[in-house]
């Protein structure tokens, strides 16, 4: 038994953090209504057609799922939705600032109706503050968090390739809803969680904004290199190709500069004595190891880091991530079930010795909304009726 079988979620989720959260619940077994929009659905669906027409998005995010097509406005659409409440132990939603409270969904009235709840509102920035109702997308509260103005090159604020505000949240649900079930199970109480993106990612940022706050001065932008570290980053070898590697202590210097640098002088080089001077003389160290680099394949400079220990890794596209011979190894792949056909997606990453997650078919739009509107106790005629009316 999965540890979260018999747990049902029902989920007013779009786009990103909620998914991530409530995708990760059904992967330990819990029951999953996704409730989604007559007709189009999550608009996540739409982002891109590159999975063999399916959105790369969604098909990462909502498997093991059940999809029920739904309008909220509908006035039929309040019965369906306390029927499930009644039966269920988790309701997530990350709809617009404002939007459960209009529908009398709001973490206040469930929690009064549904001691034994637990309600989680991922928002872009909370429930209260002057932020409340703003708008708030991934790349948005980067930049709001200050991620932006730390990462890209010197000359050119970058966003992080993934959406990492939406993922911080996503994260930061699952915990928080983890906790609250297993707090349920000793108090037999429910609870109101609130999670924002702006939170989430600003607990992340706690290295940078402390530097900042306390360092008088904002970390540098540089680029794939480590702001505070030295050497720490990419450099480019003789075939044309990069190798990355990362410096943490004094021991790894002295290595690095006598096994791969083959240079021991360098250690001891007052420039470079310790991790602020190494930085402070970023560029005059980085001349040095580019040097000695440009006479190496990646083969060879990788061998070298390899004996002397240092940490290092070759720069893979994402094909090259895909095929990775690391993955195939541990036997990380599954195939999963979809409107498409057939998909490989990737194990959670917490292995459970002797459990094997739950990884389900990616459901269509209102797949499963007979059934569960059956086991609700309408009758076909009934859910004929209700279809032919718009409200699902």
């Amino acid at each position: 038994m999965l540890p979260l079988a018999g747990i049902t979620v029902i989920a007013l989720e779009q786009a990103v953090a909620a998914p991530f959260a409530t995708r990760q619940l059904a992967d330990l077994g819990a029951r999953v209504i996704k409730i989604e929009r007559p007709g189009a659905g999550d608009f996540a669906r739409r982002y891109d057609e590159t999975v063999r027409g399916m959105s790369s998005h969604f098909v990462w995010l909502n498997r093991s799922k059940e999809s029920l097509t739904l309008d909220l406005k509908h006035p039929e659409a309040e019965a369906i939705i306390h029927r499930l409440l009644t039966e269920a132990d988790v309701f997530i939603q990350n709809l617009a600032p404002g939007a459960v409270e209009r529908l009398g969904l709001g973490p206040d009235e469930l929690t009064a109706r549904y001691p034994r709840l637990i309600t989680c509102s991922i928002s872009g920035y909370g429930s209260s503050g002057p932020y409340r109702e703003k708008k708030a997308y991934d790349l948005l509260v980067q930049c709001e968090t200050g991620l932006v103005s730390i990462t890209g090159a010197p000359d050119t604020p970058s966003k992080a390739g993934i959406s990492a505000a939406d993922i911080a949240a996503g994260m930061y649900a699952y915990s928080g809803i983890l906790t609250a079930l297993y707090q349920r199970e000793r108090t037999g109480e429910g609870a109101a969680l609130e999670v924002s993106m702006f939170e989430a990612l600003g607990e992340w940022m706690g290295y940078p904004a402390y530097y900042a706050a306390y360092g008088g001065r904002e970390p540098p932008r540089a680029g794939a290199s480590h702001a505070t570290i030295a050497p720490y980053g990419p450099f480019r070898c003789a075939d044309g190709h990069e190798i990355n590697l990362g410096v943490q202590n004094e021991r790894e210097w002295e290595r690095f500069c006598a096994q791969v640098l083959q240079r021991p002088e360098v250690a001891s080089d007052p420039r470079f004595q310790t991790n602020v001077l190494r930085v402070a003389n970023r560029e005059a160290l980085y001349a040095i190891i580019n040097e000695v680099f440009g006479r190496l394949t990646t083969d060879d400079v990788a061998t070298r880091l390899d004996q002397a220990q240092i940490a290092n890794a070759r720069m893979n596209t994402m094909r090259e991530f895909w095929e990775h011979p690391q993955l195939n190894a541990r036997g990380r792949w599954r195939t999963v079930h979809s409107p498409v056909g057939s998909l490989r997606a990737l194990t959670p990453p917490v292995t459970q010795h002797g459990m094997e997650a739950r990884m389900d078919p990616i459901p269509a739009v209102g797949e499963h909304t007979d059934a569960i509107l059956t086991a609700l106790g309408y009758s076909v005629e009934q859910i004929s009726q209700l279809r032919a009316q718009g409200a699902i």
